[in-house]
């Protein structure tokens, strides 16, 4: 799992059937840090979540099984809200 940031909203008013229901969100990569990682990707939202919350989210093959009835088409998809990050300090 990797960490990101929920950017914005995605409007789609025509998409792939298996995908009618699910919100879609603009999400910047993030590392432990909060720093960005990469361009933004759009992501198939399961959990519900708001701009500027921190998520966790899965890419490729597990990607498209995040909801029980059925498989979606996408390639990153939000399974997890992030309520707080501790970091250790490596020093």
């Amino acid at each position: 799992m990797k960490l990101g940031r929920i950017e914005g909203k995605v409007w789609a008013t025509i998409k792939d059937e298996k995908l009618k229901g699910v919100k879609l969100y603009i999400m910047q990569p993030i590392d432990e840090y909060e720093q960005p990682l990469g361009a933004p990707v759009i992501a198939a939202d399961t959990i519900g979540t708001r701009e500027g919350d921190i998520v966790y989210w899965v890419s490729g093959a597990e990607g498209t099984f995040v909801l029980d009835a059925h498989q979606i088409p996408s390639e990153a998809s939000i399974v997890g809200l992030v309520d707080r990050l501790d970091v250790a300090d490596s020093q």
